[in-house]
């Protein structure tokens, strides 16, 4: 790995880590080492990035801010892809926006408040990037990207780049066609509204109370853990369960929100993957319901 890691900084491709632990690239604070962790500077840099890849034959994965993701405690070998500062470009044309990939999406939902936009007020809470947001349809408050989005730009494994539009990209709740072919999200266009300044940021003031008020914020955690499941939600039944506060490890069932799984001081991925076991055990046993993961668990154990 030292040799590519040599070469891709010798190309000036950005910011190359071997053996570098992924918990210092998630929002839990969990995750064994990269074998190459690549955060490439701009959209051509992670072309070239793509083709040393490509020309070593090592397997590669894309992470963003590392929010929605658990890391197993073995790692990923072979090479990650960081999309970060290098695509968090952004530019409003009218009611339309186009954002870089690296874009924080709470950040894209104040600035296009300020334009006097409406229709990403749900994305105000939404603590990843554009890119993974693109990738698993993210959502809240009765809404998702889905329901803005004109079209992405992929970079596919092939190297081949293309505008995908939204029909294309086939989203249903929480999944996208990246799910199915892999590819990296480079950039997305999205079409807003006018609508109220005043209006919208009271609607986003009072998403960010009701968040401080109904979720662990001030705990390393990875959002919504289990899928809403048909009919009711997965917090109250982990709650009616009695699971709140319920622990193994350093990982623990939130007690201020049941579907959230905080790391309370050095939780591994093996605690949170086994507390996650319990739950749906639990639930099934309980309720019959069959609760399905929210998070993206990769790597190896």
């Amino acid at each position: 790995m030292k040799q590519i890691a040599d070469e891709l900084r010798q190309a000036g491709i950005g910011k190359v880590w071997t053996n570098e632990p992924l918990a210092n690239h998630t929002t839990w604070r969990i995750g064994g080492p990269a074998d190459l962790l690549i955060q490439p500077k701009d959209k051509a840099s992670l072309q070239t990035a793509l083709q040393i890849i490509h020309r070593h034959e090592i397997p590669w994965s894309v992470i963003g801010r590392g929010s929605n993701l658990l890391v197993r405690d073995g790692g990923i070998r072979g090479a990650v892809l960081k999309v970060a500062e290098g695509l968090s470009h952004c530019e409003f044309r009218g009611e339309e926006v186009c954002v870089g990939a690296g874009y924080s999406m709470i950040r894209l939902a104040v600035e296009a408040g300020k334009m006097g936009l409406t229709g990403m007020e749900f994305a105000g809470g939404i603590p990843g990037t554009v890119g993974g947001a693109v990738y698993m349809n993210a959502g809240a408050h009765g809404s998702d990207l889905s329901r803005i989005l004109l079209e992405a730009e992929i970079l596919f494994e092939n190297g081949e780049v293309k505008v995908l539009s939204n029909e294309e990209l086939s989203f249903s709740y929480r999944t996208s066609l990246l799910q199915q072919r892999k590819g990296i999200v480079l950039e997305a266009r999205f079409l807003l509204r006018k609508g109220d300044r005043k209006e919208i940021a009271a609607t986003l003031a009072a998403y960010k109370d009701r968040r401080r008020q109904t979720q662990p914020l001030q705990m390393p955690c990875a959002g919504s853990v289990f899928r809403t499941p048909p009919g009711d939600h997965a917090g109250r039944l982990i709650e009616a369960a009695g699971l709140k506060g319920f622990q193994i490890g350093g990982a623990q069932v939130s007690e201020i929100h049941a579907n959230f799984i905080v790391n309370r001081g050095g939780a591994t991925a093996a605690d949170v993957l086994t507390l996650m076991d319990h739950i749906r055990c639990t639930i099934k046993e309980k309720f019959g319901v069959e609760m399905h993961p929210e998070v993206l668990v990769v790597g190896e154990g």
